[in-house]
């Protein structure tokens, strides 16, 4: 079987792979068509089966392996599978989802050890005991969910990856800038995408909840902290409190991209640009992954649309 990754363009394959994503469309002809995604371990690609009859709709739902034959095109610049052709794996052949998906570098053990290692660095009581609260509560998807469902992170494990990478920036910016917080930076990172517990499906075939849709992320996170404040006890007008929500509340910088208020103490200005920075870093070294030295990758509509290029040394 051919990974993903390694598909040529033009060229013809097969093999067993996960159906990632599937969406019932129609042509403007009015004819009904699947827009699909398909994925393995090392990546995912998008192809559509034009001829979506009923038995294909029933039969080709997300979290199904299939095995595959299909060639590999460009269209506009990105790669898609054409001239697919499919069928359901069966019991007999390697047909579990979850050697298919694409999973974090780091095993989830020892994202848990590093987690609470700097847990126990937190050492206001307030932004402890919230974070031990809320951490506790979504502990088995935090370490599971992705952090997002197509920019970065996109994968098993993702939200729990993203997170602690910042948390080592965070550690380092903290070395060099002693007047922040470190106990605020923490807390607030490790919170700061909790909610994609909530606004997240989860990993199979991941799509917005109904409160992720109708919500978002950062003011499901303030109703979980607000949630988590009155169990335990704390005054509403707690600065400690205030401090961390706002962190939380500014973390995507501008009112544009989701926060309802802009960064205006220093640690949720740094962890703004700290989630920024990891943000595009995953999708700079995705881009790039696959590319030979000397290539450009395709465009990053989430970077500007920019596409980078491989340096040959």
């Amino acid at each position: 079987m051919t990974l993903i990754q390694n598909l040529q363009v033009n060229q013809n394959f097969e093999g067993f792979y996960l159906i990632k994503s599937v969406e019932l469309r129609q042509t403007r002809a009015g004819k009904d068509y699947l827009a699909m995604s398909f994925q393995d371990r090392s990546g995912s690609i998008n192809g559509n089966i034009w001829d979506a009859n009923p038995k294909a709709i029933e039969q080709f739902r997300a979290g199904r392996v299939v095995f595959m034959k299909a060639l590999k095109e460009l269209y506009n610049g990105m790669p898609q599978v054409n001239k697919i052709q499919l069928r359901l794996a069966t019991d007999s052949e390697p047909s579990n989802p979850r050697d298919y998906r694409e999973k974090t570098p780091v095993n989830e053990s020892e994202l848990r050890e590093y987690v609470q290692s700097i847990v126990f660095r937190i050492e206001n009581p307030t932004w402890n005991r919230i974070v031990r609260a809320i951490l506790k509560k979504f502990d088995q998807e935090f370490y599971e969910f992705p952090a997002a469902k197509t920019n970065h992170h996109a994968f098993e494990g993702g939200l729990a990856f993203h997170t602690t990478t910042m948390l080592k920036l965070a550690e380092k910016v903290c070395e060099i800038y002693p007047q922040l917080n470190a106990s605020l930076m923490f807390s607030g990172i490790l919170l700061h995408d909790m909610a994609k517990c909530v606004e997240f499906s989860g990993v199979e075939n991941t799509n917005y909840t109904l409160r992720g849709n109708l919500l978002g992320h950062i003011v499901l996170i303030d109703e979980e902290v607000s949630k988590a404040a009155i169990e335990l006890g704390f005054d509403d007008d707690n600065e400690d409190l205030l401090l961390l929500r706002h962190c939380l509340l500014s973390h995507h910088g501008e009112l544009e991209y989701g926060s309802p208020i802009r960064p205006q103490i220093m640690e949720a200005e740094i962890i703004h640009q700290i989630d920024m920075m990891d943000a595009s870093m995953m999708m700079m070294t995705t881009a790039t992954a696959n590319l030979e030295p000397g290539e450009f990758s395709q465009r990053v509509w989430a970077l500007d649309n920019r596409n980078f290029y491989k340096p040959k040394n």
